[in-house]
């Protein structure tokens, strides 16, 4: 019943949102909230500023966004920057079709679907409120009402200009219904919904053979001419277009350039002059935004074809290239799998992300740059340090492919890889092996892969074994360290007592004995190298770690195990090499005894509570491992 609780208190809501009066009353409110006569372009941008906007190293990132696209953040800010702003502000680029254009399964039509779900939330509040005539099929604009020749006026007293004449129904009943008294038309507050037909449309083209443009500007309701005897009469004909309901938001042409050439037409008038042709009615106005979205080649064939160039001078053409980002692909997959039936299945810990490496991979163009290789390249376009490059590299790599992202392998095949793998072995556990593996095999399925980019995707499937190798023996290593901290910490405080004594050039006493002894220049050269400190920066190194060690002090804390990233690695590394050999032992022998078995039960542990894994998984990775570490 708690469900049919909140249907019932969000109905009230609902009721308690809805508004009628005259055009009177109207005129009051917009007196007090003059932002209520908003144009469709306008809304549409001040709904996406309404959620917020964040800066993050230079770039715009809009919050109307965050949770459904991912790695999109350039693509997006052009959007709203350099289209939705402009369009609001009334310039130019408002009479022009926004055209997304992109490849496959790349977000354009989750962002559309944005778009149309966030106006229809965003007419519920009282900043995107929009009112209409009562009883009008167009959900026509009240403003409308207002004679010409008193608009120069209107707009002086109110700040609001206002565009576009009656439409042919709304002239008649102001007549007939109101003795043309504007003042005591009735308007009402309205509400979006692709549902109801109201202020959202859609339009996706058919067999040109049967597709009637009536589908798109309404039709003449023959039932009626009887009654009022005329075609020409408003009242026998259905307004009941797309282009008819889609008025004051926004209208979706899918697949707009597979159209009939009939139905384009029709939107050179809309864009341009804000009206279109209906049966045998004067142009009607329509304030909306038409959004269409087509892929690279469809396009590259449109504009190719010179009786086109009149619609394609009225487009503003919008790029949604593939993310180029690994963590960000790692959340597209996340996001996916969250609305699957398999997201109880336990996926291990890396997995998603070897298999966005090697997506990246394949969406990426070759750099011109000198010693750049895809891996440094992806590594640098997920925003991590790559050494001998900075971030004025990075934006030069970016300036040299206007096209990169256009073309590579699309989120749904990883996922339908993954659930392949899933439902093929019929287990609830997988891992990167298993998913580098469905996607090996899956590639000579793929309807739109060459041999040579098969070539070339198999040898991005190997560099992404190669890092999760890598990655799979830090994890281990990881795990073993955690399991043996205690180790770890006695390891770090003998060093440091070694390199304090170096540094001023003193000894050091044993502790069993009480003697005097040098400092133990083959112990800290055994931890220094792990992380590559060559012979002639050690005594810097050293000297670093000691003024970080008096810097501690002097605010009154302790410099311990975690204080000093860097060497905190080498002490991992170090502990870990030495700890090989009990690895490769413990994961190799079939029947280890009490003592193995007990350190492969801590790590497994270790893993399963600290790293995210289950425990068939922990005891994958560290069989994996070991093979590694044995070869």
């Amino acid at each position: 019943m708690d469900i049919l609780n909140k249907v019932q208190s969000y109905r009230e809501e609902q009721e308690k949102l809805k508004w009628e009066g005259t055009l009177a009353d109207y005129l009051k409110l917009l007196e007090e909230r003059p932002y209520l006569a908003q144009s469709a372009h306008s809304r549409v941008y001040n709904m996406i500023k309404h959620q917020g906007v964040e800066e993050v190293d230079g770039r715009k990132t809009y919050k109307f966004f965050g949770d459904e696209l991912f790695g999109l953040e350039e693509a997006l800010e052009k959007l709203v920057d350099e289209y939705f702003h402009p369009a609001a502000k009334r310039l130019d680029v408002k009479k022009r079709i926004l055209l997304l254009m992109g490849p496959v399964s790349g977000g354009k039509s989750t962002l559309v679907t944005l778009l149309k779900r966030g106006l229809e939330q965003y007419t519920l509040l009282d900043e995107g409120g929009v009112y209409a005539i009562k009883g009008c099929p167009m959900h026509e604009d009240p403003l409308h009402l207002i004679p010409q020749h008193l608009r120069p006026e209107f707009e002086e007293q109110y700040g609001i200009r206002i565009e576009g004449n009656l439409s042919p129904l709304n002239v008649m009943r102001l007549e007939k219904e109101y003795g043309d008294r504007i003042e005591d038309v009735l308007v009402e507050r309205i509400f979006f919904s692709e549902d109801k037909r109201t202020g959202i449309g859609t339009f996706s083209p058919s067999d040109p053979k049967s597709q009637d443009i009536a589908d798109l500007t309404g039709s003449i309701d023959f039932s009626t001419i009887a009654e009022f005897g005329s075609e020409s009469d408003p009242r026998a004909y259905r307004f009941d277009g797309e282009l008819n309901k889609a008025n004051r938001g926004m209208m979706e042409f899918q697949e707009m350039l597979k159209c009939d050439e009939k139905f384009l037409w029709h939107l050179l008038s809309l864009t341009q002059e804000g009206n279109f042709k209906a049966g045998r009615f004067a142009l009607i106005s329509a304030d909306e935004l038409i959004v269409a979205h087509t892929n690279e080649s469809e396009y590259r064939s449109f504009i190719s074809n010179k009786k086109n160039e009149a619609l394609h001078s009225r487009m503003i053409v919008m790029p949604v290239p593939y993310n180029l980002k690994v963590s960000e692909e790692e959340r597209i997959y996340q996001k996916m799998i969250g609305e699957s039936d398999i997201k109880d299945v336990h996926i291990a810990p890396h997995t998603l992300k070897v298999a966005a490496m090697f997506t990246v991979l394949t969406r990426l163009k070759e750099s011109t740059q000198a010693n750049i290789n895809p891996l440094k390249k992806m590594y640098l376009y997920d925003g991590q340090n790559v050494e001998g490059f900075s971030d004025a590299d990075v934006k030069e790599m970016r300036r040299e492919h206007s096209d990169e992202g256009m073309s590579g392998i699309d989120p749904r095949y990883v996922i339908n890889r993954i659930s392949s793998t899933i439902i093929k072995k019929e287990i609830t556990s997988i891992n990167a092996l298993d998913v580098l593996r469905s996607l090996k095999d899956g590639l000579d399925s793929h309807p739109s892969i060459s041999k040579d980019d098969q070539e070339k995707y198999l040898n991005f499937i190997s560099i992404a074994r190669k890092e999760y190798d890598e990655i799979a023996k830090k994890e281990v290593q990881k795990a073993f360290v955690y399991s043996y901290e205690e180790s770890a910490k006695t390891l770090m405080d003998n060093y440091l007592d070694n390199v304090e004594a170096f540094c001023n050039k003193s000894k050091l006493h044993d502790p069993l004995t009480g003697d005097e002894m040098h400092p133990d220049e083959k112990l800290m050269r055994s931890i220094e190298e792990q992380i590559g400190i060559s012979e002639n920066a050690k005594k810097a190194f050293r000297e670093e770690i000691l003024i970080r060690i008096s810097a501690y002090a002097r605010k009154g804390k302790k410099f311990d195990y975690q204080s000093h990233e860097r060497l905190r690695e080498a002490i991992q590394k170090k502990l870990f090499a030495d700890l090989k050999d009990v690895v490769k032992i413990t994961t190799s022998t079939k029947t280890p005894d009490e003592q193995h078995l007990k350190k492969i039960n801590e790590v497994v542990a270790t893993l399963v509570d600290e790293y995210g894994y289950n425990s068939s998984s922990a005891n994958e990775l560290l069989r994996y491992v070991g093979s590694l570490l044995n070869r």
